[in-house]
């Protein structure tokens, strides 16, 4: 048979034909008990297990089991978001929140020390991994490409299918510390073999923090201020996990509960976080926030914003969709702590930078989006991070392509953490149902259809 046809013409037609996609009944899904989404029917998450890794705090519920809404909070190990923020230890807020979620307890000096140190001598790459598997093939898409180098990994580890809960461990904060590295190097090939700029690699700092260390590989000059490293500290922080429930810990949890390899796993939770409706998110805010700063030019003019507003929830501007990126949550109801924290951590930079102007319009438009929300559909519409993350990032020169491999690069910790949990009090394979509802048909032979 000749493979030089148009199959795509011929592969639409029996696809037109296949109404079996489409022919699920909604009302099928009540009469089972199907939650769509894993939801149930106030919005909440149906439960799929039990942590004690982090806890998101969006709603209360009174004593009849109904959603009360109330401020958001984010809990590593019990201990709030905020206090780990305020208490931060330099620009090492990361490697502390990892020994955190990893071990359970906040480490004392030595602990810390140590620990930072297991850290910084796994930063490096194995041999000729730099040149044969990250700067030959490049990749249009870094996710994809951390999710190519998360299993090239697995073929340099001399164990790679141990999956013993300390072996989990090891192989786990090897990830941690090589992610960041992986990242950035990735950007640097795909710049370099696409648009031809200089090759740019500088090999990472023992004495750095991780946050430092990203930038530093970054910026051609390798410079940076210490509020700038600051500030992606904390970025990691809050990025570096929200519980269990959020679909790319869930995934991890599903794919290691199986027994394959950690690397599998966090391949797995790396092309989840791609999505646009999860990790890929800050992508989105940040491309909607272009259109709106085109149209506005930072104006202070409220009147401005609030037609711009309205323009996007009627779906005028931008994708057309009437969403408005970057507000909404599917648990925090009045407040995302993560956001609350990154506005003031963005305002404290754009001070340095001189950009207050652009900070001032951010926040303009966050409370013009939720007058309007409130105005239009009596709905509280919270601010969530991914808000607030874009227009840190930009101001930290770092491009959009690393946007959601960043958020990959803080949760890795918590996939890493969830994993382990799993195998220690769980230890089943995630085996959920689904209910039939199709046609039992008799077999015709191909002669008589």
């Amino acid at each position: 048979m000749s493979s030089h046809f148009n199959d795509d013409s011929i592969l639409a037609r029996f696809f037109g034909k296949a109404s079996n996609y489409t022919d699920i009944p909604t009302p099928l899904y009540k009469e089972y008990n199907v939650k769509k989404g894993l939801r149930n029917e106030d919005g909440t998450g149906v439960r799929i297990g039990l942590t004690k890794v982090a806890d998101v705090i969006g709603y209360d519920k009174d004593a009849d089991g109904h959603v009360i809404p109330c401020e958001g909070d984010l809990l590593y190990r019990g201990y709030s978001i905020r206090d780990l923020l305020a208490n931060r230890k330099g620009n090492f807020g990361f490697e502390e929140t990892c020994f955190l979620l990893l071990f359970g307890f906040l480490p004392n000096t030595v602990q810390f020390r140590e620990f930072c140190h297991s850290l910084a001598i796994r930063y490096e790459l194995p041999d000729n991994f730099l040149v044969n598997e990250v700067l030959r093939a490049p990749s249009k898409n870094l996710m994809n490409r951390l999710q190519m180098l998360t299993l090239a990994l697995y073929n340099f580890d001399e164990t790679p299918d141990e999956t013993d809960v300390y072996q989990t461990l090891l192989k786990g904060i090897n990830l941690i510390a090589k992610y960041p590295v992986l990242g950035c190097y990735s950007y640097q090939a795909k710049m370099h073999d696409l648009f031809h700029n200089s090759l740019i690699i500088h090999y990472p700092r023992p004495d750095y923090s991780i946050a430092e260390n990203i930038l530093y590989m970054l910026r051609e000059d390798g410079t940076f201020t210490d509020r700038e490293a600051n500030l992606l500290d904390a970025i990691l922080v809050i990025h570096a996990d929200h519980g269990g429930g959020n679909n790319s810990t869930f995934t991890d949890v599903v794919i290691g509960s199986t027994g394959t390899d950690l690397y599998s796993a966090i391949c797995g939770s790396v092309g989840s976080l791609k999505g646009p409706k999860h990790g890929g998110a800050n992508v989105s805010v940040s491309e909607m926030m272009k259109e709106v700063i085109g149209l506005t030019n930072y104006t202070d003019d409220k009147d401005a914003v609030r037609k711009v507003v309205e323009d996007l929830l009627s779906g005028a501007l931008y994708d057309h969709s009437g969403l408005i990126y970057g507000f909404g949550h599917a648990v925090y109801t009045l407040s995302d702590p993560r956001a609350e924290l990154l506005r003031s951590l963005c305002k404290k930079l754009a001070e340095e930078q001189g950009c207050l102007d652009q900070y001032a319009f951010y926040e303009l438009f966050e409370k013009t989006v939720k007058e309007v929300v409130y105005e239009k559909k009596n709905k509280i519409l919270p601010t969530n991070v991914d808000f607030y993350s874009g227009f840190a990032y930009n101001m930290l020169g770092i491009p959009e392509d690393l946007f959601t491999p960043l958020f990959a690069i803080s949760r890795v910790a918590g996939w890493v953490a969830h994993n382990v949990e799993n195998k220690l009090y769980d230890g089943r394979i995630m085996r959920p149902a689904t209910k039939y509802v199709g046609d039992h048909t008799d077999f015709v032979p191909m002669k008589e259809r």
